[in-house]
């Protein structure tokens, strides 16, 4: 987590972030999710909500309420399914009549090896998924999705979750859980995958952005910084466990018990979540192997 900023506006009021685009925060405040989730506004006439959010009554009717006489909300699009961000998605759709946009169920975009763990049973952390979501029309990396004055483009972006994508808006990119300015991405399977995640950031790094609207928190306005922190902080997690494991076979919670020193015993079992992602990464790097079943409790060692 990032030194706190002055980010604070009030939940339900839709501010105009930019020509054709308002932000309206979500009344859900957690450690997870900071003051809460972002829904996004675009468009002048037809309108786009990107990530609806939790279902509650109030956010509801705010997002409605900023619908001005001449404008219709033509587009939901849902980043990926994460109980903070996708479950209103029907609600509003129904009323609107829009039709619901995102990369799948929430189960699309899952890798080999996460889905091998779901299967034996491992459920996931974090902010808990929206096993209900299923989109209208579904998306793939690279699809336009436009309305009469604004074009949005698909970026296929798993890690944090397999169904989680991106959106370019001209030179400007909607990051959701992916990119956040107050806190690194969660990753923690197997809901998230570290491989994917690596790949998604230098994926988002071909390219020369603006700025980054984040799902949760301000905008990040220097997005090749702030990319390039999220890669070398994961470097140094990875290193810090090949640091430790060269000591001796371990175990996620005994790894992250050395490593996240400062870390409040509360948040304790989302590090050991954090470091079994690193180890999945470095067991398909070959550069470490587990002892016995791939799971948080079997003791990992570095290969020789």
């Amino acid at each position: 987590m990032q030194a706190p900023d002055d980010f604070n506006p009030n939940p339900g009021e839709a501010i105009e972030l930019e020509p054709g685009l308002r932000r309206i925060l979500a009344p859900n405040p957690s450690p997870m999710t900071y003051r809460g989730t972002n829904t996004y506004v675009i468009g002048r006439t037809d309108l786009a909500v990107i990530d609806p959010g939790p279902a509650l009554p109030h956010h509801l009717q705010a997002i409605l309420s900023a619908v001005e006489p001449d404008q219709k909300i033509t587009h939901v699009i849902v980043t990926h399914s994460h109980l903070d961000h996708s479950p209103l998605a029907a609600e509003l759709s129904q009323i609107t009549g829009a039709p619901i946009y995102a990369y799948g169920s929430s189960a699309a975009g899952r890798s080999e090896v996460m889905t091998q763990l779901a299967a034996a049973g491992m459920t996931g952390g974090g902010e808990g998924i929206d096993l209900d979501f299923h989109p209208d029309l579904t998306v793939a990396h690279g699809d336009i999705i436009t309305g009469s004055d604004w074009a949005l483009e698909v970026i296929h972006t798993p890690g944090h979750l397999g169904n989680h994508v991106a959106l370019a808006w001209n030179d400007a990119c909607f990051t959701a859980d992916h990119v956040m300015g107050w806190a690194s991405s969660l990753v923690s399977p197997p809901d998230g995958d570290l491989s994917d995640f690596m790949a998604s950031c230098h994926r988002l790094k071909e390219r020369q952005w603006r700025v980054f609207h984040p799902g949760h928190g301000a905008p990040v306005t220097d997005p090749t910084a702030r990319l390039d922190w999220l890669i070398a902080h994961r470097q140094s997690r990875e290193a810090a466990v090949l640091e430790c494991l060269a000591q001796g076979p371990a175990t996620a919670l005994s790894l992250a018990q050395a490593i996240y020193t400062e870390t409040p015993a509360s948040l304790l079992a989302a590090a050991e979540r954090n470091v079994f992602a690193h180890l999945i990464d470095l067991v398909g790097k070959n550069r470490v192997s587990q002892i016995g079943d791939l799971e948080p409790a079997s003791k990992f060692q570095l290969l020789k």
